[in-house]
């Protein structure tokens, strides 16, 4: 039976070219569909198995009655070879499966004994155990006999499943439907209970064995060892030993490894040692595995001058380490700050060009060599990477990278920035770029003149869901140095549209730069947006603003900016506000300049109101000149009599005579005038436009004041505000 476990498939011989282009000819004139039609055979010196040929039939094309007739058309007869080769090598378990039903149940071939362990093989791999316990229970419905193989394959594939009490089911029903049991098949069942922790029932099924008359044998006992190690009963697995040997059944090499690799799990290296050496002392040479495995237990208690010793010991008796061997002891070294040792292990491995299973040993020698300060050892690790075809990844590049940064030798981290974006590594790491290395990348790029390469490696990050607040806010001061303040902005709205959190530099810098490339507008948008997000400009950086804006004739624009600096309690700058208000009331924006003048009053500020009538009356604005003046006298401002007296004369030489007797009248209610020259003037004035009423109320009001004019001259320079 053990040799029907063990049959190959057999070359089949293959069609002539000439009977294969017939065939072709007659499915072409079947199949009218240029998409269902057999391609021909390009090259007829090598003519393409059938075996090879049906099995891409399947995979290429829709399983249905056309097909089938395809294949039959194809193949006159179906015999044991052909069938069993077409399951060997089809694509997949769905297919391999459509193909036995089908030469089954249409009389092509009548499956044996070794066609159906193939499908339940096959069935088994990829987890189809309910359609492969089916067939193996109707195999004898079909005139097939049942032998222990078959079970012991279907005990397994529910095992490696992880379904442990199928296994359990089928190895009783092997009692039950009289299939026979040996060692063979206690041992398939003890290999799947021990390793899922059911090691109670292990012992159960191993004293049924002994009561039947089943000798155990090595593997049997190595088995039940390392299960009872697994569920971490360790006295069991000894007294399972020792009985063994009192059975007179020798422990192999097997059995030393097993009882060595579960003290190591327990961390009691003393008596894998005591085992190690029991080995040696019975002629039991160790093998590469026993050697690393007790590597591996100095290891994981940090005896790393043994793991080193033994290692050195290994290769004197020839025994040739293998990639496991070096994947131990390599993080060992480095846990034990032999970096020396370690590189040279590393190019030991090079030469015999031997690649390490576990690739995260890699990032651990470029940190540990990083941390003793030696950056060419370092970066001579990436290169062995690349010689022993291991991938590299970002977290490999990111660790160079930091601490080629922090050494100060930016330009070797820049050269492996390069090959890092070029090949968008990050984008298919499994292992990624620490926060730590792409920042100090990205500040020393945005500082020296590189932001945009800083920004396409931040780029990839994001890609990957990297949202890195202290990388953005660096892009966005980068850009903003190098005078690409548009660059900085997208930036910004990027944060805006992640959440993510600005800070108020690199708000400033971007306001600095487009006010550097002398465009106060946008500056205005960026100042906007730095509000918007929370944050409070400096009181400097609203005179630049303001000052940019006023440069560029923007006066409104920079009235909105004053009118926010003053919204947010800053006092200063009243020079620029004066500047400001002037140029609104020159430009005719009285009512914005006037509510600018109230909001500056609340603030607790004066603003220059004689400098600013002196200002309109020298410019002819007259009527800006009236409204102020008027403003200023409704909220008892401080203004000088000079400056009545001004906007009067001004007035009067403008022609705005009732204008200026309003005015006049309003100017003698607060106290009077400087002297009656103006009034006179005035009043002469009245009269020759015809507004003799009103130079007669004026005249007997500059009568009815001249008896207090003296005494209100100490007063002229004081408003009446109580």
């Amino acid at each position: 039976m053990a040799s029907l476990c063990r049959f190959k498939p057999k070359k089949l011989s293959t069609i002539s070219p000439r009977s294969t282009s017939f065939f072709y000819s007659s499915e072409s004139l079947n199949n009218p569909d240029p998409s269902t039609r057999i391609p021909t055979t390009h090259n007829p010196k090598t003519p393409e198995k059938v075996e090879d040929l049906i099995c891409r039939m399947m995979s290429t094309r829709v399983w249905t009655t056309r097909l089938q007739n395809s294949i039959r058309n194809l193949v006159p007869s179906f015999d044991h070879e052909l069938v069993y080769n077409v399951l060997h090598n089809a694509k997949n378990s769905e297919q391999a499966l459509q193909f036995f039903r089908w030469v089954e149940r249409s009389g092509l071939f009548r499956h044996d004994r070794e066609t159906h362990f193939k499908i339940i093989q096959i069935l088994g791999r990829s987890e189809k155990l309910n359609h492969a316990r089916c067939i193996l229970l109707d195999m004898p419905n079909k005139g097939v006999d049942w032998d222990e193989d078959l079970w012991v394959l279907m005990i397994d594939s529910y095992g490696k499943a992880g379904i442990v009490q199928e296994s359990v089911k089928l190895f009783q029903k092997m009692e039950e439907l009289g299939v026979e049991r040996t060692i063979k098949s206690y041992n398939a069942l003890f290999n799947v209970i021990t390793r899922r922790g059911r090691y109670m029932m292990a012992k159960r099924y191993f004293n049924k064995m002994v009561n039947e008359g089943i000798e155990p044998t090595t593997h049997t006992y190595n088995l039940l060892i390392w299960g009872f190690f697994l569920s971490s009963k360790p006295d069991t697995a000894i007294r399972f030993f020792e009985a063994m040997k009192s059975r007179e059944i020798s422990p192999d090499v097997v059995t030393y490894n097993t009882m060595i690799n579960g003290y190591n799990r327990a961390k009691k290296i003393e008596e894998a040692e005591k085992y190690f050496v029991e080995m040696k002392a019975r002629n039991i040479e160790p093998n590469v595995i026993s050697y690393t495995t007790l590597i591996k237990g100095y290891s994981l208690v940090v005896r790393v001058d043994d793991a080193l010793r033994l290692f050195e010991e290994m290769k004197s008796f020839g025994i040739k380490p293998n990639a496991i061997t070096y994947s131990t002891l390599l993080p060992s070294l480095c846990e034990g700050q032999k970096m020396s040792e370690a590189r040279m292990i590393l190019k030991e491995m090079e030469e015999k060009y031997i690649a390490p299973k576990d690739n995260s040993v890699f990032i651990r020698l470029i940190s540990g060599q990083c941390e003793a300060g030696d950056l060419d050892a370092a970066a001579d690790v990436l290169k062995a990477m690349i010689r022993l075809s291991v991938p590299t990844e970002a977290g490999h590049y990111g660790v160079l990278i930091e601490n080629f940064c922090k050494a100060g030798v930016c330009d070797r981290a820049v050269k492996l920035l390069d090959k890092l974006i070029e090949k968008e590594i990050i984008l298919s790491s499994s292992l990624p770029m620490e926060q730590s290395a792409y920042n100090l990348i990205i500040d020393y790029l945005c500082n020296n003149g590189q932001t945009s390469k800083a920004e396409t490696l931040f780029r990839q990050l994001m890609k990957i869901g990297i949202q890195d607040p202290v990388a953005f806010n660096n892009l966005v001061c980068g850009h903003s140095r190098e005078g690409a303040p548009d660059s900085a902005f997208e930036i910004l709205k990027i944060m805006g549209r992640r959440k993510v959190l600005s800070d108020g530099i690199a708000h400033k810098s971007l306001v600095e730069s487009y006010l550097k490339k002398g465009e106060p507008a946008d500056a205005k948008a960026a100042l906007d947006n730095m509000l918007e997000q929370g944050h409070e400009p400096d009181s400097l950086l609203y005179r630049s603003v303001m000052e940019s804006l006023m440069g560029d004739g923007r006066v409104q624009t920079a009235s909105r900016v004053m009118k926010i600096m003053l919204e947010k309690g800053v006092k200063e700058h009243m020079d620029l506000i004066s500047t400001i208000l002037e140029a609104l009331l020159m430009r005719g924006h009285v009512e914005e300049a006037l509510g600018r003048i109230e909001l500056l009053l609340h603030s607790g500020l004066s603003p220059d109101i004689d400098g600013l009538l002196s200002a309109l009356c020298d410019k002819g604005k007259t009527a800006a000149a009236l409204k102020l003046l008027d403003f200023g006298l409704e909220r008892d401002c401080t203004i000088d009599f000079s400056s009545y007296d001004k906007v009067l004369d001004s007035l009067v030489a403008a022609g705005k005579t009732l204008n200026a007797y309003s005015m006049l009248c309003k100017m003698m209610e607060k106290g009077g005038v400087k002297d009656h020259k103006s009034c006179e003037e005035l009043i002469k004035s009245l009269n020759q436009e015809g507004n003799t009423k009103q130079a007669d109320i004026l005249r007997r009001m500059i009568i009815g004041k001249d008896t207090t004019l003296d005494s209100k001259k100490a007063k002229k320079k004081t408003a009446i505000a109580t």
